[in-house]
């Protein structure tokens, strides 16, 4: 088992900490944020979904074209795009990006922001909708012949994608959410599945079920976790970070009239919320300040510490068997730059070392 690292661009200057400003799509500062990723030795980057944001998919043909071998994540929502068209454009961005492509499937976790753009199916509705729609990409992705089909959300006579994706059988497929249905769909058909950043334990609990789940399905997946790591040359400076960020992510909210702990509607949101209850600090590391003051919007959870701390604390969430992790900061491009100095080659010596122990024992 060897570590990947993940990183996440938008396509301007913003954060928490920081009120986005200027030119909504800002080029130079995709493509300069692309290449600080490549260049601190991040894996892959993701590409964020909003309902009122710029296409996450042009996004990455613009940040692919800057760089050479790091690899993306294209944030996906089904419902929008009919499953025979998003096939052929996904397979397409991984032909021109060189088989540097995966997708983050997102069924929805808020009705508010689904219906910006239309969608007014319930929360498990969504996930019925999901587990056809990525039945459908697989099969157009793989199939050799034209094919019909007939189902709840979806109707097509003789669907098919001449262009087929980069890397075989089709590209990696990152995919969250922490319900009953979500489980289900992650068990059929995820690569890799993604939580946000939860305690020890909570990993433990759910990564287990999500084990059992693919199990049935005779399928074995792989697991991703999201931080905020907060770093500084002493604990003690890094503690004083995360209480400056928690300061100034407050003031903002309180001039925009933003309600603290406005809650996001999700399972996953519920859980971290559910961590954050324990109190601003969990298993020593996880910092929950952000999350409390936010709602759980997103990934808000941060480990908090020296760079060899901080690997450390990653370093037992790899324990338990997850291998990714994706990792952003509330300085956006100045923390990725850090990342690459600081902690991601901790990150790596520290698992390879764990993976010789384990093959030694």
């Amino acid at each position: 088992m060897s570590v990947h690292v993940i990183g996440m661009i938008q396509s301007r200057h913003q954060s928490e900490i920081h009120p986005p400003s200027g030119a909504v799509v800002d080029r130079e500062y995709v493509r300069a944020f692309a290449r600080a990723h490549e260049d601190a030795g991040f894996d892959r980057i993701l590409v964020p979904h909003h309902s009122t944001g710029p296409s996450a998919q042009l996004t990455i043909a613009v940040a692919a074209e800057a760089t050479e071998r790091v690899h993306f994540m294209l944030a996906h929502r089904p419902g929008f795009v009919a499953p025979t068209l998003a096939a052929r454009e996904i397979a397409t961005l991984d032909q021109f990006t060189g088989g540097r492509l995966g997708v983050h499937i997102i069924s929805g976790g808020s009705d508010a922001e689904q219906r910006r753009d239309g969608d007014y199916l319930s929360h498990d509705e969504r996930y019925a909708r999901t587990d056809e729609y990525l039945s459908l990409l697989r099969g157009l992705w793989t199939a050799d012949a034209p094919f019909d089909h007939d189902g709840e959300h979806y109707r097509f006579n003789a669907g098919f994608s001449e262009v087929k994706p980069a890397q075989r059988p089709h590209v990696p497929i990152f995919f969250g959410g922490a319900s009953a249905p979500a489980l289900d769909v992650a068990a059929r058909h995820a690569d890799i599945y993604a939580l946000w950043g939860e305690s020890l334990d909570q990993v433990r609990e759910l990564t287990g079920r999500v084990r059992a789940r693919a199990a049935q399905e005779g399928r074995r997946l792989r697991f991703s976790v999201s931080f905020r790591p907060i770093l500084a040359d002493t604990e003690d400076r890094a503690w004083a970070r995360a209480d400056a960020i928690l300061g100034r992510a407050t003031a903002l909210r309180e001039a925009a009239g933003l309600p603290p702990g406005d809650p996001q509607q999700s399972e996953g949101a519920r859980r971290l919320l559910a961590t954050a209850a324990r109190g601003p600090r969990v298993d020593t590391r996880l910092w929950t300040g952000i999350a409390q003051l936010t709602g759980a919007r997103a990934n808000a959870t941060a480990l908090v510490g020296t760079p060899e701390q901080v690997a450390q604390a990653l370093g037992e969430y790899y324990a338990l068997g997850v291998d990714t992790f994706l990792l952003r900061g509330f300085d956006p491009l100045e923390d990725a730059v850090d990342y690459g100095r600081e902690l991601i080659p901790r990150l790596r010596e520290l698992t390879q070392r764990q993976d010789l122990q384990r093959e030694a024992a």
